[in-house]
Parts: structure tokens; sequence; C-alpha cells
């Protein structure tokens, strides 16, 4: 089983580039892990909102197979506490198929890449910057990590 992270649109920041980056590494640690960035839309200030969230749909849809458990980063998503977290991304790993989590772009997504998705969570009821959620998914999917194995990142 392999997990993977799709991001639209490059990462800014060095603070975020650094923390995102030795998060990763670490989750390769316990297991397959890799972050995919799709490239920026061109011209975007020429589309529509539902034009954006249509092409970077496209994109999305491309580099995802019909055998992937795709999961959305989007606010009306399930909620869950570090520890049921862990618990749930377990159980999909023991499912035995490739796990694929989705950043969207500024908008959100395109109605074919909801129709897709095998699932949302939602990291807060607060809203975060696109640069901020990268960082916060890759600690929480570090902290699950260290959770499910036992060591002693987490505590309670």
């Amino acid at each position: 089983m392999k997990t993977t992270l799709i991001l639209v649109g490059k990462t800014n920041g060095k603070l975020f580039t650094q923390g995102i980056d030795d998060y990763a590494k670490r989750i390769r640690h316990f297991m397959p892990f890799t972050i995919k960035v799709l490239p920026e839309l061109k011209s975007i200030k020429s589309l529509t909102e539902e034009q954006q969230k249509s092409k970077e749909g496209e994109m999305i849809l491309k580099v995802v197979s019909p055998s992937d458990d795709v999961v959305l980063l989007d606010e009306h998503g399930a909620e869950y506490r570090s520890i049921e977290f862990a618990s749930w991304l377990e159980k999909k790993r023991n499912s035995g198929r490739n796990i694929v989590f989705v950043i969207g772009g500024p908008y959100g997504f395109s109605p074919d890449v909801y129709k897709r998705a095998n699932g949302k969570i939602s990291l807060s009821k607060m809203t975060f910057s696109h640069q901020m959620v990268r960082l916060i998914f890759t600690e929480q999917f570090y902290r699950a990590c260290t959770i499910i194995k036992g060591e002693p990142y987490h505590h309670e």
C-alpha cells in the first residue's frame, strides 16, 4: 500500500517547505509516502472560480487510478481527534488499497472530483491557508503513524 498527497500548486515559503519535507521524511520511516505537486494553472485571472476548479479537477483526476482510495481535505469533511484519525488510517492501510489525499486549490474541488472521492476529511472548523493545511496535515499524518506504532510522540 502506498500513500500519496496531491497538492495543487507549489508550496510557498521556506518555513512551510522545510516543515512539510521534514514530516514527509519522518512518515517514510513508517510507510511509502510521496507528495505529488500539480502545476499551477496559467492565466488564472482570466478564469472564473468554476473554470479554475474544473481545470484543477481534470489534473487531479488524471493522476489518480480507479483503484485508489481518494480522500479530499475539505472543510465539509469528517473531523477526527488525532487518535481517531490514527485508527481510521490504520483501517485504510489494512484494506490494501493505495490512499491518495488531495489538497485542492483556493476554491475547492470540481463536482467531478467530489464524485470520484471516496471520502473527505476536515482538519478543523477554522479556515487555514492552503500552505498551512499542507504543513498541518503532514504533521497530523506523522502523528497518526506514531500513534499506530505506539511511539511516544503523541501525549494524551
